[in-house]
């Protein structure tokens, strides 16, 4: 690639599932948290198959009918609860922090908007000692989170437009169907990844690139991003 495309894409990072290697953790706490309200247990293949957001058409899928707000939420805290207690024994998805700190030099920009309850993604983020790599980071600020990502990604842009930002030149890299989903309401391109909450099958559906690691994300997204014309 050229270094025009270098100096002008901006790469949104999702991060449980793509920079954060827990789809093992989340299905952990998943199946412990079924445990708790009497939901038989889950395998990561039936996971990929089945999950979506908003999270609740998930357990929708699962059960054969939408939980009330009232289940939800309990669901929500049971499952995050376990997480939580896991999460510190994850790791980054091989080759991130290498990725994320070659961005910069190379003139590329990079942020971090997560569905993840902003109080503990933070705390992460500085942990793995990556948060430098970022112009901003954002994670849910609501106290039960089941919707998509779409307004957030929306408000994460407005955000990132004083430091020049172009949503064309802008290219979401996720591991899931709503990653797409949140890049295409922002008028902004996406690439996903196979190794977190989606099987391959199901991404191919969102009519964007595929890939099966992240360094073929970044180069994927640098190719897209300077094809494209600058202003949205």
């Amino acid at each position: 690639m050229g270094s025009r495309t270098g100096t002008t894409t901006h790469i949104v990072w999702d991060w449980n599932g793509t920079l954060l290697h827990d789809i093992h953790a989340v299905i952990e706490a998943t199946n412990a948290a079924f445990g708790e309200v009497g939901m038989e247990p889950i395998t990561l293949d039936r996971y990929r198959e089945v999950y979506c957001v908003p999270v609740p058409r998930f357990y929708e899928r699962l059960t054969g009918r939408m939980p009330s707000p009232e289940e939800f939420a309990v669901l929500d805290e049971v499952f995050h609860r376990h997480y939580f207690a896991r999460v510190d024994t994850v790791g980054l998805t091989e080759g991130a922090a290498e990725l994320l700190a070659a961005r910069a030099p190379a003139g590329g920009t990079q942020s971090l908007c997560s569905l993840a309850p902003h109080q503990h993604l933070l705390p992460l983020v500085r942990r793995h000692g990556i948060e430098e790599h970022f112009l901003r980071v954002d994670g849910s600020r609501l106290r039960v989170n089941g919707s998509g990502k779409a307004e957030q990604m929306a408000a994460h842009l407005v955000a990132m437009a004083a430091s020049g930002v172009d949503a064309a030149r802008t290219v979401v890299i996720g591991d899931a169907l709503d990653d797409a989903l949140a890049a295409r309401h922002v008028g902004a391109h996406a690439v996903l990844y196979t190794g977190g909450s989606h099987s391959r099958a199901s991404l191919a559906s969102a009519g964007v690139p595929v890939v099966d690691t992240l360094a073929e994300a970044v180069a994927t997204a640098e190719e897209i991003a300077g094809r494209a014309p600058a202003g949205s």
